[in-house]
């Protein structure tokens, strides 16, 4: 028989060796977890910096024509008006004027 010092140190490198490889395991997918979240960040990034960009030139290109306007002395254009749809009665609306 073997002795059950021998036997309790092959238990322990056993558990020992499946405990690394789940320890390994776990650190590469935080590192693929870290690596998705910087990707999706530099990608917030950039698509914030475009959507500040286009403000800001919409915002220089009304300026501009705004400016036109007041020296060519043209009144600024009315903004299109939406018709408001009738909205439907309730039914017992209708059943007393019905």
């Amino acid at each position: 028989m073997s002795d059950p010092t021998e036997r309790r140190e092959a238990v322990r490198r056993n558990a020992q060796s499946h405990f690394t490889h789940t320890e390994r395991r776990d650190e590469l997918v935080r590192q693929e977890i870290e690596k998705e979240r910087a990707a999706v960040d530099a990608k917030t990034a950039k698509l914030k910096a475009l959507r500040l960009a286009k403000e800001a030139n919409e915002r220089a290109e009304a300026e501009r024509l705004a400016a036109e306007r007041e020296k060519s002395g043209a009144a600024a254009p009315k903004s299109a008006r939406r018709k408001r749809t009738r909205t439907a009665e309730p039914a017992k609306a209708r059943a007393k004027t019905g």
